[in-house]
């Protein structure tokens, strides 16, 4: 048992290295996008290149190698005690799941040169810069060139790691959701497009007119900064390991479970950057109750990004956007803003936070026609990666789709194709894990009424209670399973977009029809 602890300590010192060389890009990453000096890219984007070369190093090199090997030779004998239920983990468990994450971790990394990888790495830390330049330009002709060339390095990488009979799209799927390729997730984006079009459409023609100008005016930066903290720390995030900033996209940034950082952007709309912060809330409450076991090791983050996706969305939609939530909390944000909400009750509040009006920004959709927005960039990354859609081509097929799944057509490229983030720092294949992310936090969020009465602990101010839950079920548990096997234990059955579908109809059937 010594030598086996030895061993494991080993690989566990290894991976706490390479967690600490991410931990140095990610830094790099949120000063980027929050408080680094315009002349800093080119530099920095070399720094973060020869980072993400040692990283590379670590985790294919002989140290590596040795340490794996060594694991797999002692063989697992789980002498470590546990508890009846399971909830403590042996060191074997530990040491078997680090192990087989690494090798899927190594399998990606080492079919792709090194040279290449780094080069790809200062690629797209370049590349937020540019998009970022672009976007305040509203000229997408400044970042198409660099867009092409992310492309193509994406689909060289792609080719590298691709398994027989997967597409490239296939590939750059894998990296962010596992088991769900192109075929599942045509089945899926077609059944949302099949059972929620044709609601939006009744709603619509024939649902009761909601009134959210409200939401619109005149409400001061200083003051929605005190609400975006009061918010976040009502729902638990920690600000003795966790920091608020502002940047051009909200995003959030997990150095470790002691240290994540969220970011939120103000303007006139007061629903804006009060739903951001609670949405990147709940990717930081998420990475801020992974177990202390796991924390600075490769299971130290969410088991997938469409299961971070169902943790932000459910606390941003599921629970932020319920009267229940907002009972006990009305009345202190009235009085932040006396004169913009004073007369405005908090039935009508509910009603206009939850306004389903098809818009053209992501990040500001409703609830309802939020997942319309996914499969637009679904398509276009199938598009993109197939060769049936050009970059050049790329702002008028976005617009194209707007019209015909939404509606509405764009009128410049900062409403458009340059509104997000996600291309510029080569993430094709992260989009479908939001619409994921919204079907699995509805069938998590069924399973967990059957336990407690969600909106009774929401009107006595317990939300702690919700996410003593969620820690409990997916949190603590950061890559020690995969999504799927979560969503299987936490509600006792396999995904099933029914629940997301049936949440919705339910939700906007009773506020609308």
């Amino acid at each position: 048992m010594e030598q086996k602890m030895e061993i494991y300590e080993d690989l566990r010192q290894i991976l706490e290295k390479a967690a600490s060389v991410q931990a140095a890009l990610a830094l790099i990453e949120w000063d980027n996008e929050t408080l680094a000096p315009k002349k800093a890219g080119e530099q920095t984007a070399k720094t973060a290149g020869a980072l993400s070369g040692i990283y590379y190093d670590i985790m294919t090199g002989p140290s590596m190698d040795k340490a794996l090997k060594q694991w797999k030779e002692c063989g697992e004998d789980n002498e470590d005690a546990r508890k009846a239920d399971g909830t403590f983990w042996s060191i074997d468990e530990i040491a078997s799941r680090m192990c087989c994450e690494t090798e899927k971790e190594r399998r990606l990394l080492s079919c792709v040169p090194r040279e290449e990888y780094e080069e790809f790495t200062k690629m797209t830390n370049a590349g937020g810069r540019i998009w970022a330049e672009a976007r305040k330009k509203k000229d997408f002709s400044a970042f198409a060139p660099e867009l092409e060339r992310i492309i193509e390095y994406k689909k060289k990488l792609a080719s590298y790691r691709r398994k027989d009979g997967e597409s490239l799209y296939d590939a750059m799927l894998d990296e962010f959701e596992e088991n769900f390729p192109e075929e599942k997730l045509d089945e899926f984006f077609g059944t949302i497009r099949e059972e929620l079009v044709p609601f939006l459409e009744e709603i619509r023609t024939k649902g009761r007119k909601i009134d959210g100008s409200f939401l619109y005016g005149d409400y001061p930066e200083e003051k929605q900064e005190k609400l975006a903290r009061m918010m976040a720390e009502y729902i638990g995030f920690d600000f003795e390991r966790g920091v608020m900033a502002v940047s051009e996209h909200p995003f959030t940034t997990s150095f470790h479970n002691k240290d994540v950082r969220i970011t939120t952007h103000y303007d006139q709309w007061l629903d804006h950057s009060l739903f951001s912060v609670i949405h990147e809330g709940g990717h930081a409450l998420y990475e801020l109750g992974i177990d202390d076991r796991l924390t600075r090791t490769i299971l130290g983050q969410g088991a997938s990004m469409a299961m971070h996706e169902s943790q932000s969305r459910f606390m941003e939609n599921i629970i932020g956007r319920s009267q229940a939530f907002w009972e006990p909390l009305y009345g202190k944000v009235q009085e932040l803003f006396p004169d913009q909400l004073g007369k405005i009750t908090l039935e009508h509040f509910i009603e206009g936070i939850n306004q389903v009006q098809p818009g053209l920004i992501r990040i500001n959709a409703d609830e309802l026609t939020y997942s319309l927005h996914i499969m637009v960039r679904y398509d276009l990354e199938k598009g993109l990666m197939n060769g049936k859609i050009r970059v050049s081509d790329l702002e008028n097929e976005w617009a194209d789709r707007y019209e015909a799944y939404l509606g509405l057509r764009p009128k410049t490229a900062d409403q458009g194709v340059l509104q997000d983030i996600h291309w510029s720092q080569g993430s094709f294949g992260y989009f479908p894990s939001y619409a994921l992310g919204s079907a699995f936090a509805a069938q998590i969020y069924e399973k967990m009424k059957e336990s407690m009465d969600v909106d009774g602990l929401l009107k006595a101010g317990q939300i702690h209670k919700l996410t003593e839950y969620l820690r409990e079920h997916i949190h603590r548990y950061g890559r020690m399973k995969d999504s799927l096997t979560l969503i299987r234990d936490t509600t006792g059955e396999d995904f099933s977009p029914r629940y997301y579908i049936r949440y919705l109809k339910e939700k906007y059937g009773r506020l609308y029809l």
